[in-house]
């Protein structure tokens, strides 16, 4: 999987700041622009944190002269009420970065947050949680680094790493071990997943020689079987109407991953306040 880079995340924050800023600050321009001024972010809730990167990249795009101290490495713990850092600087750097700089925490804090709680209840079990490619379009990257950071799993990164056949490519390409056969000739190396519906695909699939095998919308009870069948000759993921509800459930079938678009797609930003200190 292609790694975050210093240059993904410079282009998050150019991006971010065209957009926000446009052709000048003029609520900011009210400021004298000799005035200086430290402030704080704080967290109104408890999560984990995640997104210090963009945040350091925001001010310095803004203004190289703002400093920041913070109080917490990415991927820890943080309490409510409690300081994530402070920032020091001209005034109206500080209030021109701020919404930029709080989009892309409040943001990556809040999907690590939900990921930390997903992976707390299948603690034990051995699968792995997987993110998908439901992520907010051009911050893929981002928000896959913030599932690491609250200890799940990435899938692939896009349509060009891994194959992940499915009911529309099985159609097209004439059945499960015709697509699997092209797969491997057109790139070899390459990890081959297909995607079941029924136990009978499964081991059409397994025939095939696939590397993994996605059980779509499977009963619990099916899953076992598919476990029992498969018997560790390859991967076995679980996908589909999966929630909080039935997760401990369907890890305990004994598949090696879950894959949850909650992940990434339905992610609550995680409540922060940035206060100028007196």
């Amino acid at each position: 999987m292609p790694a975050l880079t210093d240059t993904d995340i410079q282009d998050n924050v150019r991006a971010a700041l065209a957009e926000d800023i446009g052709t000048g600050d003029i609520t900011a321009a009210l400021i004298p622009a000799a005035a200086r001024a430290s402030a704080r972010v704080i967290t109104r809730e408890d999560g984990i944190l995640c997104g210090r990167a963009w945040v350091d990249a925001v001010f310095q795009q803004v203004d190289p002269g703002v400093t920041l101290d913070w109080c917490a490495e990415d991927g820890a713990q943080i309490q409510a009420d409690s300081t994530l850092f402070t920032a020091h600087g001209p005034a109206r750097s500080l209030l021109t970065a701020e919404r930029a700089a709080l989009n892309f925490l409040q943001l990556l804090s809040g999907t690590a947050t939900r990921c930390g709680h997903y992976a707390a209840m299948v603690a034990g079990t051995g699968v792995r949680l997987l993110d998908t490619r439901k992520t907010i379009p051009g911050l893929r990257k981002a928000q896959k680094y913030a599932v690491r950071c609250g200890g799940c799993h990435n899938h692939r990164m896009g349509l060009y790493d891994a194959f992940l056949i499915k009911e529309n490519h099985i159609s097209a390409c004439g059945g499960i071990a015709a697509a699997v056969s092209q797969a491997r000739a057109r790139a070899p190396g390459k990890p081959v997943e297909v995607e079941v519906e029924t136990l009978e695909e499964l081991q059409l699939a397994v025939s095939a020689g696939a590397d993994r095998v996605m059980l779509d919308n499977f009963s619990l009870q099916d899953m076992r079987q598919a476990v029992a069948l498969v018997a560790g000759r390859l991967e076995l993921e679980a996908s589909g109407n999966i929630t909080s509800d039935n997760l401990r459930d369907v890890a305990e079938t004994g598949v090696d991953y879950i894959s949850i678009g909650a992940l990434t797609k339905d992610c609550k930003a995680l409540d922060l306040s940035l206060r100028l200190l007196d």
